[in-house]
């Protein structure tokens, strides 16, 4: 049996189905956008992207965490 995902990543699944693009595509933009700090980022993806605050803060987590990992 496998554990159940926890942190940010729980939240895809779900960030997937209501905004209708992957996870890399999310990242892809996060990454490509010119906003390094993370509230700034939250804030980019709400106004311009439409995402809620745990959505936008979600993905932003976990991608500044993988980026920081490389």
């Amino acid at each position: 049996m496998t554990e159940p995902v926890k942190g940010p990543a729980s939240y895809f699944p779900s960030i997937e189905k209501k905004y209708g693009r992957p996870i890399s595509e999310w990242q892809d933009l996060i990454r490509a956008s010119p906003l390094t700090k993370h509230m700034e980022l939250v804030s980019w993806l709400k106004t311009e992207h439409g995402l809620g605050h745990g959505h936008a803060n979600a993905l932003v987590a976990h991608t500044l965490a993988e980026d920081a990992g490389k």
